[in-house]
C-alpha cells in the first residue's frame, strides 16, 4: 500500500491533472458544418466518452476555409486536454500541402491521439441526373465538357481531390461547386442543384437507402460491407482508364501540442475502448465506416503517409487555395 501511495504521488507530480482528467467538460471541435461525416462520427464518440468520463464532451462545429478555422482554434488552445480536435484526412494530411500559408504550423501544432475510423466514399448522383453508372457518367461528360457539376465539402478537401483524380484518370472535364461542409453539399445534390458528389458512406448511406440519391460506385479497393452490390469505381471503370482508382477519408482525434502524454494516452485508450464496444462498432459499420481505434504513434504514421501521397496529387494537379 505504501509503495502504491508513493507511486501515486509521483505520478500526480510528474503529470499534473492527468490522474483526475477530465474533471470538467471537454470541447471536441469539429472544423466543419453539422451534418457531414466528420460531424456524425464526432457525435458518436462524444456520446461514448461522456458516458465513460462522467463529464460532458461537447461537440463544437467551427466550419470555414476547408477546416482551417476550426483547426486553428485547437492549435492555439491551452494544451490541457480540454479542447480537442476531431479532424480528418483533409485537415491533417491535405491542407498542409494545399495552403501556402496556414495560421499554425501543421508539423508542430498537434499531438495525434487516436484514429477513430476509416471512411470509404461513394460516388453519388442526383436522382434527376440522367447517367446512372460510371460508364454513363464518363460518356456524358466527354460529350458535354464542363457541363457536369460536382459538389464538394470545400476547396481542396478529400471529396474535391477524389473528383479531381477521377476526372484526370477518365480524361473528362467537370465543373467544381464547393460548399461549406458536407451537409449543405448533400442537400443541394438531393435537390438536383448539382449533378454528382463524392462523400463518405457514413454521411450518405441513409439518403441512398431512402432512395433520395443514386450511387454509382465506391472509392475503395474492395466493395463496402454496407452496400456489397455497389461496384468499386476501379472495377466498373476499368475499361475507362479508372482501374486502380482509390480514395477515401478517415476520422481521428488530436490534441494541441504540449498536452501531457499521460492525458493523450488516457484519451487514446478510452477512445479505443469506446470504438470496440459492440453498439459503437455497429453504429459506425451500419453507416459504412470501418471503426479502428489506434495508438498515438499509429495515428501519427498514418497522417504522415497520407500527407506525402496527397502532396504529390496536389502538386501534379496544381491545386491551390490561396
Amino acid at each position: 500500500m505504501a509503495l502504491q501511495a508513493i507511486a501515486g504521488v509521483a505520478y500526480s507530480q510528474i503529470n499534473p491533472g492527468a490522474a483526475t482528467y477530465p474533471n470538467r467538460p471537454v470541447t471536441l471541435v469539429v472544423p466543419f458544418a453539422p451534418g457531414g461525416g466528420t460531424d456524425i462520427g464526432a457525435r458518436l464518440i462524444a456520446n461514448k466518452l461522456t458516458q465513460k468520463w462522467g463529464q460532458s464532451v461537447v461537440v463544437d462545429n467551427k466550419g470555414g476555409a476547408g477546416g482551417v478555422v476550426g483547426v486553428e482554434i485547437v492549435a492555439k488552445a491551452k494544451a490541457d486536454g480540454y479542447t480537442l480536435l476531431f479532424g480528418n484526412v483533409g485537415t491533417q494530411s491535405i491542407n498542409p500541402s494545399l495552403y501556402k500559408k496556414l495560421p499554425y504550423n501543421a508539423d508542430t501544432a498537434f499531438a495525434p491521439v487516436s484514429l477513430v475510423a476509416e471512411l470509404p466514399f461513394f460516388l453519388m448522383t442526383s436522382p434527376s441526373f440522367a447517367p446512372k453508372t460510371v460508364k454513363d457518367l464518363v460518356a456524358y461528360a466527354k460529350a458535354n465538357p464542363d457541363k457536369v457539376t460536382y459538389a464538394s465539402s470545400g476547396n481542396g478537401g478529400s471529396p474535391h481531390l477524389s473528383a479531381e483524380v477521377f476526372s484526370a484518370m477518365a480524361a473528362i472535364r467537370m465543373t467544381h461547386v464547393p460548399y461549406k461542409g458536407g451537409g449543405p453539399a448533400m442537400n443541394d445534390l438531393m435537390a438536383g442543384h448539382v449533378n454528382i458528389l463524392f462523400a463518405s458512406v457514413l454521411e450518405s448511406i441513409g439518403h441512398i437507402q431512402a432512395g433520395k440519391l443514386n450511387v454509382m460506385g465506391v472509392t475503395t479497393k474492395t466493395r463496402s460491407n454496407t452496400a456489397p452490390d455497389v461496384p468499386t469505381i476501379s472495377e466498373s471503370g476499368a475499361a475507362l482508364g479508372l482501374q486502380g482508382y482509390e480514395s477515401g477519408s478517415w476520422l481521428g482525434i488530436l490534441a494541441p501540442a504540449g498536452t501531457p502524454q499521460a492525458i493523450i494516452d488516457k484519451i487514446a485508450a478510452d477512445v479505443k475502448e469506446a470504438v470496440q464496444q459492440t453498439d459503437t462498432r455497429d453504429a459506425f459499420t451500419k453507416q459504412g465506416a470501418n471503426p479502428i481505434g489506434s495508438t498515438p504513434a499509429q495515428f501519427k504514421a498514418l497522417i504522415e503517409a497520407d500527407r506525402k501521397r496527397y502532396a504529390k496529387i496536389i502538386d501534379e494537379k496544381k491545386i491551390s487555395i490561396d
